[in-house]
């Protein structure tokens, strides 16, 4: 899918807000009531000895509407970002900002004696214009030669890039990216710590051809692959092995077929961005005589230039609409480097857990292993989600975590994000705003609604361990169109949604 700017991203948000108006439909209507109609849909064959847990509340008086199983504790898959952005939002604040610095060493006519810095505080919205930026304002300020090295900095974290519980054969994918506090999207989805691998057929029998996006000569291109005929099946396949920097192409792509974009992780984020700024220095003229390290800058380096990221308001959309894990992790060693001096999962997820607590949150109910999801690990109960989302009604900070959230059936992607493609067409499309959540075995979807007269709800699905090969996220759908006040639809009548087993919002993350 296309991306697009913030500042087009927020006029769209806007003007989906200003749109959204209570949906037709009562709440308690039908032959059975509320109670018996959400019954009837988790009757679905598929949920035999799953387990299923439900929370619906009136989110005016808090007054629960229905429960099956609210208080058993379930895998949450991305349904963990609400907890983890309602924390950052409070113990960040709205207008938090991220700092990416460029500092030197002594420095006279033109040359660096000593070091050149890049020091990052974990902005994932680095994109590669703004490294050639920062390597523009350095030559602005008539550097011309560092003598020394050119040192990235991702100090303001710990060195432990990847969380409890992920599995290792993601670690490739954008999806599970090496967390660091220097990094480099690729694009303007922010994909963190991710290189974009395109690939596009050639003549029958040659090689096909790949480009990195970011050009970078910091990873490897281990090309095997080769054009087929025509027609043929395609059987490529874009990796990096673990623990490398070689982006591996293998297998055959017809000749003919549409150009090709995959996302592969990088490893160690840091060395990565300080390359791309690296080669932005080299095209401004900046001549650096020494290797590319990792430190720390130190204490007297002379900053040469600043940048800083747009505010956690601001970035929450992405966040959340594109269910970024990356991001989420960047948020919970934030919190802790803030709050604690130390950014580390352990650090951040106690800030969590605390800030949660101030929120009304049961903590002790909660299993945090991190901050997107991802980790099996995690646990929590509906009933949770659905204080957490009445409580934080209420706080100053709420609309931009309204904002945030995917909104049903609307097709622009920082607008829709993960549900743009669902509930089309029914009392729930613009009127359900709801965080989306997909492991193997594991689906989520945990929001607002509005019924008849522009009644409030709360509501959390979480089924874990169902009969599906595919995530039955059509049950989810004909709950929240019931609660949107549409009628109780029968399996058949499904709306289309990602089946995916992990919760990967663009098809090149995976």
């Amino acid at each position: 899918m296309r991306s697009v700017p913030f500042a087009a991203a927020a006029a769209a948000v806007a003007a989906v807000t200003a749109a959204a108006t209570p949906a037709a439909g009562a709440v308690a209507a039908g032959p059975h009531g509320l109670g018996g109609d959400i019954d009837a849909i988790l009757a679905d064959p598929r949920l035999a000895g799953a387990g299923v847990g439900v929370a619906v509340r009136d989110a005016r008086t808090g007054r629960t509407l229905y429960e099956r199983g609210a208080d058993r504790p379930l895998v949450p898959a991305s349904n963990q970002k609400l907890q983890t952005l309602a924390a950052a939002l409070d113990a960040l604040g709205p207008r938090y900002r991220f700092r990416t610095t460029v500092a030197s060493g002594p420095r006279s006519g033109g040359r660096v004696h000593g070091d050149l810095y890049l020091k990052g505080t974990g902005d994932p919205t680095l994109l590669p214009r703004d490294y050639r930026r920062l390597a523009g304002a350095v030559a602005a300020a008539g550097i011309r030669r560092v003598e020394g090295r050119l040192v990235a900095d991702d100090t303001h974290f710990d060195d432990r890039r990847l969380g409890d519980g992920w599995e290792a054969d993601d670690e490739q994918y954008a999806y599970a990216a090496q967390v660091s506090a220097l990094t480099l999207s690729p694009d303007r989805d922010l994909h963190a710590g991710a290189v974009r691998v395109d690939v596009a057929a050639t003549r029958p029998g040659a090689p096909v051809r790949v480009a990195l996006r970011p050009p970078t000569r910091y990873l490897t291109v281990d090309n095997r692959a080769r054009t087929g005929r025509p027609g043929t099946r395609s059987t490529l396949s874009v990796t990096r092995p673990r623990g490398t920097t070689v982006i591996r192409v293998t297998g055959r792509y017809p000749a003919g077929g549409p150009a090709l974009r995959r996302l592969r992780s990088v490893h160690e984020p840091a060395l990565y961005a300080a390359a791309v700024f690296r080669a932005a220095l080299r095209a401004h003229g900046v001549r650096v005589d020494g290797a590319t390290v990792r430190g720390r800058t130190p204490a007297d380096a002379r900053p040469v230039a600043v940048r800083s990221s747009v505010p956690l308001a601001r970035l929450a959309v992405p966040y959340m609409k594109l269910s970024n894990n990356t991001i989420a992790e960047i948020l919970v060693k934030a919190m802790g480097r803030e709050r604690k001096g130390v950014g580390s999962w352990p650090a951040g997820l106690s800030v969590t857990r605390r800030r949660l607590g101030r929120l009304g949150v049961d903590a002790s109910r909660l299993t945090l292993a991190d901050g997107s999801g991802l980790s099996r690990a995690n646990r929590t109960t509906p009933r949770q989600l659905t204080e957490l989302l009445l409580r934080v009604r209420g706080e100053p900070w709420f609309p931009a975590f309204a904002r945030s959230l995917p909104v049903a059936g609307h097709p622009h992607p920082w607008v829709g994000g993960t549900l743009a493609s669902r509930m089309r067409h029914s009392p729930a499309a613009g009127n359900v705003r709801a965080k989306t959540g997909t492991l193997t075995g594991v689906t989520a979807l945990s929001g607002y609604v509005r019924g008849r007269g522009g009644r409030p709800l709360v509501f959390s699905i979480v089924l874990n361990g169902y009969r599906a090969r595919s995530a039955p996220k059509d049950i989810e759908d004909r709950i929240a169109i019931r609660l949107a006040g549409g009628p109780l639809l029968s399996r058949a009548a499904r709306t289309a949604a990602p089946q995916t087993g992990r919760e990967c919002s663009w098809t090149a993350a995976c």
